[in-house]
């Protein structure tokens, strides 16, 4: 029964001993000297704000693109113990001893370091030699650019790392489809491939460029699947939904999940959440639920609320009113009402309360029991302090000439009665009999006599004068087409009003709630509205002083100074290495010239190669110059500030597009030994000017050693570089 144990247990293994060195090279390039500077670099001033919010558990918006990537990072932080207390005010500053710098810039490092391993292992999938799969490591090893950008806390050498972990492992899974379909391999790389797509788009939006690739090379592969007649009907469809849950389903949950994650960790109210509704703000602990927690859900006559614009942009703002009155004359000769000013002010304030009141009626406080608020309804609104009617009439708006005035109703005895009474539309309501909720509610306010709708103008144009304090303008729109939210308004605070008497509500109006409901948003209704927020939320682009156009890229016309030590000459720029970017540019050039040179021949019937020569070719262009082509050309299109390290994952690809051109000169151009041995040492030479120039311009991708100045003027090799030279 135990014989088994007479012969010992062997286990072999096979080493690639060419992945292994590069592994342990690329560790080494991007490792050395990781906490070097101790000094915020760069973008680590915008990235470390929000590990340190991530580290105190504060809610956050960041519109460059979705949490995985900024969650990443706060793990690097977390790991270090990293308790979120540093200033990211200054580009420069020296880091304080609670920073663990090395544990923050490690998962960058890593995941730059493991690129040069993908590197290799993508040219052996797509069929080529482990020489060419060699050189195309080395030449990621060797790109200074990269390097400079791994060596950091930032997120480009995480989103190049899963970008080219996904097409290593869909070219893993169809190499295993014709011999291997289901097998535990192949579904272990085709669901891989979908969650490196997803951790790629998670970490930034310029991932779904190659997720986009991706898919069309699967559909086009499963296309080709579709005529081949050996597979029936039943295995064509089980192909189909493997991909499609693979490549489509499980990212988009995984996406999901990223959010799920960021929402459960950012759980305290901040700086950012100010910029969403009042229902996702009152989700948050501390803040606005501080305020609205225990108030009454369902609106009634006789309610008291402040309605806050849904638009939140530029700034949140609610309906307000003052004792000041519209002046008789504008500055422009245009008479006003002189009616008691209306405006929607960005701050908190006792004179944003407001009433809601039955035009029925003239009690001002909630019967016993409540009577609620529905769609459709009408009202009044009575401004708390004044108890002056919200009102509008057929008079110009002061900033908005063809939209109406709104004002509190001020009685002059003049031939001008009031028009007071509103027509409450829930626009996201479930049916027409609706009650009007706090918070969750977003309303228009329709003018009964005009149909003029209620709308925060000013947040869309210029303040008020003097005479209106610069708050914003309030309008009665007369084009009621559509629900732009600047016309929406939700209740935010809420209480049954209890006195009638004026003095009495002047102080029930300064007191909190007190009653206890709980408004908590579901998970999907917080992932869309933040979403939303993400695709929509721009801050204005401002001009950069090492801001660039996608032009510049190409020929590394443009570099970014990265940091500057502030007292030795030592300094770390994001620059490439010349002899890689213009030999990958030539590759390109070649690949172009030499694929519509085959296509003309074979449409001549000449063929030049073999046809399986042919679709090695197209294969490898497919996915190193796609891969170029998707992750550079967007760029022309985007209205935004460009930078440098934008053009990184582009340049990867194109980087692996030169491997793929020398092995294909070589076995097809060069047909005598004479000429295949020149070519080689054509390549050894190039391949020496590749680390030439990786040597010489280390010390500005390390930082160290600090160079003199002349050789520091010596690196400037073009014009348009920007090597920082002190004055003496």
């Amino acid at each position: 029964m135990l014989g088994f144990l007479k012969e010992p247990v062997v286990v072999t293994a096979k080493i690639n001993v060419n992945l292994v060195a590069l592994t342990v090279m690329g560790l080494i390039s991007r490792l050395w000297g990781l906490c070097y500077p101790r000094a915020v670099v760069f973008d680590e001033v915008y990235y470390g704000q929000f590990v340190s919010l991530y580290m105190k558990r504060i809610f956050f918006v960041d519109d460059s693109g979705p949490p995985f990537g900024h969650m990443l990072l706060a793990l690097g932080g977390y790991l270090g113990g990293f308790d979120g207390n540093f200033l990211w005010n200054r580009i420069g500053a020296e880091y304080s001893m609670n920073v663990p710098v090395w544990s923050l810039r490690l998962l960058p490092a890593l995941a730059g370091a493991l690129c040069v391993p993908l590197a290799y292992q993508i040219l052996v999938e797509l069929h080529f030699s482990h020489c060419a799969a060699l050189g195309a490591a080395l030449l990621i090893l060797l790109e200074n650019s990269l390097i400079t950008q791994s060596r950091f806390m930032l997120l480009e050498s995480i989103l190049i790392f899963f970008i080219l972990l996904a097409v290593l492992s869909y070219l893993k899974f169809y190499n295993l489809q014709k011999h291997s379909a289901f097998s535990g391999s192949w579904w272990f790389w085709l669901l891989l491939t979908g969650v490196a797509c997803s951790c790629a788009v998670g970490v930034k939006y310029m991932g779904l460029f190659t997720y986009m690739l991706l898919l069309a090379i699967a559909g086009l592969h499963f296309w080709h699947m579709i005529g081949d007649q050996n597979l029936s009907n039943v295995s064509l469809l089980c192909h189909f939904l493997a991909r499609g849950l693979a490549l489509i389903i499980i990212p988009m949950g995984l996406y999901l999940s990223f959010f799920y994650v960021h929402l459960a960790l950012l759980y305290r109210s901040g700086p950012h959440d100010q910029i969403m509704t009042s229902a996702f703000q009152a989700s948050l602990e501390g803040g606005l639920a501080r305020i609205t927690q225990g108030q009454p859900l369902e609106v009634a006559y006789g309610s008291q609320i402040t309605l806050r614009n849904v638009l939140g942009k530029p700034m949140q703002c609610w309906l307000h009113s003052h004792t000041n009155t519209y002046p008789i004359r504008y500055e422009n000769g245009r008479g006003s009402s002189h009616q008691q000013q209306v405006t929607c002010y960005p701050f908190k304030d006792v004179n944003n309360w407001w009433i809601v009141k039955d035009p029925g009626m003239q009690q001002l406080v909630v019967s016993n029991p409540p009577r609620p608020v529905r769609h459709g309804h009408i009202v009044q609104l009575v401004h708390g302090i004044t108890t002056r009617y919200l009102n509008t009439h057929d008079v110009a708006a002061p900033l908005s000439p063809h939209s109406q005035e709104v004002s509190c109703y001020i009685d002059y005895n003049i031939s001008m009665p009031a028009q007071n009474l509103w027509r409450v539309e829930i626009v996201n309501r479930e049916s027409d009999t609706d009650v009007w909720k706090t918070i969750l509610s977003e309303v228009r306010f329709v003018h009964v006599n005009t149909s003029a709708v209620l709308k925060a103008s000013g947040l869309s144009g210029a303040s008020l004068p003097e005479w209106g304090y610069r708050q914003l303008e309030v309008v009665g729109e007369k084009a009621t087409k559509g629900y732009h939210q600047s016309m929406l308004w939700n209740v935010e605070e809420h209480r049954y009003g209890k006195s009638q008497e004026q003095k009495e509500r002047e102080v029930e109006l300064h007191s909190p709630t007190q009653m206890d409901i709980s408004k908590n948003l579901s998970f999907m209704a917080k992932f869309t509205e933040l979403q939303w927020k993400i695709l929509t939320l721009k801050n204005e682009d401002t001009e950069h002083k090492y801001s660039s156009s996608a032009l510049d890229w190409i020929t590394m016309d443009t570099n970014i100074a990265y940091w500057l030590h502030p007292t030795l000459p030592a300094q770390i720029h994001l620059l490439g290495n010349v002899a890689t970017w213009a030999s990958a540019n030539a590759a390109a050039l070649v690949y172009l010239c030499l694929s519509l040179w085959y296509l003309l021949r074979r449409r001549r019937k000449i063929y030049d190669i073999s046809e399986d020569a042919w679709q090695l070719w197209m294969s490898a262009g497919g996915v190193c110059g796609g891969g170029w082509v998707v992750n550079y050309l967007p760029f022309f299109l985007m209205e935004k500030t460009l930078f440098l390290y934008h053009y990184l994952p582009a340049l990867t690809f194109q980087i692996l597009l030169i491997p793929v051109v020398l092995q294909h000169l070589s076995d097809h151009l060069c047909r005598s030994v004479l000429l295949k041995s020149m070519f080689s040492a054509l390549i050894v030479a190039w391949l020496s000017s590749v680390y030439f120039v990786y040597c010489t311009f280390s010390p500005v991708t390390y930082g160290q050693p600090a160079l003199p100045l002349t050789e520091l003027k010596a690196l400037r090799w073009k014009d348009t570089w920007n090597i920082l030279i002190r004055k003496q």
